[in-house]
């Protein structure tokens, strides 16, 4: 397939003479101004985009920030005056493969250009593995090969790619920390900081300090200045995990600094640039919160830019048998030996558990059968064993209905969680679900409604019917 290179400059000559030195090896397309390059960049798709800095109207920088760093998106070299350095700084951190200064090497340009189409196939090779893993059942340190969890996967893989806030529901123990940081990793945030804040172990004393940083001697204990979690993570992500714990102060001064796109410091007054991409956390039902006054519905729409559901591992059995072979791989590395096996009659057993806390909970106990375990093979009865021992330390959590005095909300209560499971299971998508548990898909989508219950909003890549 031949490579397609983009020319950008105001300049006929400079487009005339680059055009000619890859008119051999490559096609290349010419623009003479911003405007008319997004509109090349809409008809098709470029390897490569050579880019003036300087030219009448908007100049190339702008262009450049608007690119992304997608699989899709070309490789930018940016061309620079005489004594633009600080020009070309500013455009490597904007995402430049490379920058040249003018006047320049036609062939230390060729040379820059090849090298920027063979990091682009590499590129498209990472993504189309990345893809193909999904598919398979992983996604970065997660892995799961139900049909739930490969559908969640799919959704990261798109949504990852995006600047849309995400919110991530989901259990304790199902691994949304892990979600979120692979997010960020595949985003094009990805060279900006992961910074990572659970809501719930904040005081609410230390919040707009924690959140926003101080100026030295903004309190009686600062001593010197100090950045907090909202400017740590400019241009990268953060990650806001348990929010539905927060207080009503701080979700006011979270909404407030997620649609300024900027702080002020704890005592400070100019605005410290916070351009931040939100990845959201919880394991609580934020409908009941919501219409219970407890968090704010605007910023709940702040956050689930996109939904992702992890569905917890009771839900999804057959992932336990990979998790185990996935942890137990990882427990011989670590232990440094080769440790007992896990038998079939010990799989079976580990998936008919009840697993309350999730992966989380299945890797440690993991973990104590083969630091504890002395046979050459681990049976199902040892299993059990652990399981009962683990059973005497826990109380019994009924499920949510039987808390509740009055038949008819526990009937309620138990149809929104049953729907609400059956809905992650398949992926969110009515259709199937309806399909699964015996429904037309007008009365579920009927039921959905009368039941409030939210599913994934703006970006929603679940529904394909």
């Amino acid at each position: 397939m031949q490579r397609v290179i983009l020319i950008v400059d105001d300049e006929e000559a400079a487009r005339y003479a680059l055009a000619r030195a890859f008119q051999d090896r490559y096609r290349t397309v010419q623009a003479v101004s911003v405007a008319q390059a997004r509109e090349r960049l809409q008809e098709e798709r470029f390897d490569v985009i050579l880019l003036d800095q300087s030219m009448p109207g908007e100049d190339g920088l702008t262009l450049l920030k608007e690119l992304g760093a997608g699989p899709e998106s070309p490789a930018a070299i940016m061309i620079t005056a005489h004594g633009s350095e600080r020009l070309a700084v500013s455009a490597m951190k904007a995402g430049a493969y490379d920058y040249l200064t003018k006047p320049y090497e036609i062939d230390e340009l060729r040379l820059v250009v090849a090298r920027a189409i063979e990091r682009q196939e590499l590129r498209q090779e990472v993504f189309g593995l990345r893809e193909y893993l999904a598919a398979e059942g992983q996604f970065g340190k997660m892995v799961g090969s139900s049909a739930a969890m490969r559908e969640v996967f799919r959704q990261a893989e798109h949504v990852a790619r995006t600047d849309l806030p995400v919110l991530i529901l989901g259990e304790s123990g199902t691994g949304k920390d892990l979600l979120a940081q692979e997010l960020h990793a595949r985003s094009p945030r990805s060279k900006g900081r992961f910074v990572a804040l659970n809501c719930a172990a904040l005081p609410e004393s230390l919040v707009e300090s924690e959140l926003f940083g101080h100026e030295k001697g903004a309190h009686s204990t600062a001593f010197t200045a100090r950045s907090g979690k909202f400017e740590l993570a400019h241009q990268g992500t953060l990650f806001l995990d348990e929010i539905g714990d927060m207080d009503a102060a701080t979700q006011t001064k979270i909404l407030r600094a997620s649609e300024s796109g900027a702080i002020e410091r704890l005592g400070g007054n100019r605005p410290v640039p916070a351009d931040v991409r939100l990845v959201s956390a919880t394991n609580k039902d934020m409908s009941m919160l919501i219409r219970e006054g407890r968090f704010r519905e605007d910023l709940y729409y702040r956050l689930a830019g996109v939904t992702l559901c992890i569905p917890p591992l009771r839900d999804r059995p057959g992932d336990v048998a990979l998790l185990s072979g996935h942890f137990w791989t990882a427990l011989q590395q670590k232990y440094k030996r080769q440790g007992p096996r896990l038998g079939a009659d010990t799989l079976a057993a580990l998936a008919n558990a009840p697993w309350r806390g999730n992966v989380r909970e299945l890797r440690s106990m993991l973990e104590k059968i083969f630091a504890l375990s002395h046979s050459e093979i681990v049976k199902a009865p040892d299993v059990t064993a652990f399981l009962d021992v683990e059973n005497l330390h826990t109380l019994e959590r009924p499920e949510p209905w039987f808390w509740t005095t009055g038949f008819r909300e526990a009937r309620r209560l138990f149809e929104k969680e049953y729907v609400t499971r059956k809905l992650r299971e398949h992926g969110e998508n009515v259709t199937r679900t309806a399909a699964a548990i015996g429904l037309e898909r007008q009365s579920l989508q009927e039921k959905i409604r009368q039941l409030r219950i939210i599913r994934p909003v703006a970006g929603d890549f679940t529904e394909k019917e």
